[in-house]
């Protein structure tokens, strides 16, 4: 097994996630853990999955920030959807356009259908090419998607 950054960053991410779950630290369960994730990594190292897409280490100072903001959008978006559902299905709209994703890689493209269907009121329909079908609640939500394609652009 060739150790890159990625291999470390696995490791990593799964020694911290198996000591937090855990919450036991004794010397043998940790070396348990330790041994547990020295497999896994062997394994995913063998299958060929540790990679840039697997571990998206370029993407890691700005999504802490995309993070908070992607957050900060859903509450507000449940605070909406929650507020035509109490008015009744005179406020609903619903509606289907398509978008142009502005980013030109894959993860980005994931990351944005993801992101706009985490945001209550929307959900990305069918995303092929550059083109992304979204379906809103209420018509308005353009520029919503909008806002996360442009927060996407920024992460990568």
């Amino acid at each position: 097994m060739i150790l890159t950054r990625h291999t470390i960053s696995l490791s990593l991410l799964l020694a911290v996630f198996w000591l937090v779950l855990s919450g036991h630290y004794t010397a043998f369960l940790i070396s348990l853990g330790a041994l547990s994730v020295v497999l896994v990594v062997w394994l995913c190292a063998r299958m060929d999955v540790v990679d840039h897409e697997s571990q998206p280490l370029h993407l890691n100072r700005e999504i802490f920030g995309y993070w908070l903001w992607l957050f900060r959008e859903v509450v507000l978006s449940s605070l909406a959807v929650t507020a035509c559902a109490f008015r009744g299905q005179a406020s609903i709209k619903p509606a289907c356009f398509e978008f142009k994703v502005s980013s030109d890689s894959d993860m980005g493209k994931v990351i944005f259908a993801n992101s706009v269907t985490l945001t209550p009121g929307t959900v990305v329909i069918d995303l092929k090419g550059d083109k992304a079908t979204v379906h809103a609640l209420v018509a308005p939500a353009t520029d919503g998607v909008a806002a996360i394609d442009l927060r996407v652009s920024g992460v990568e």
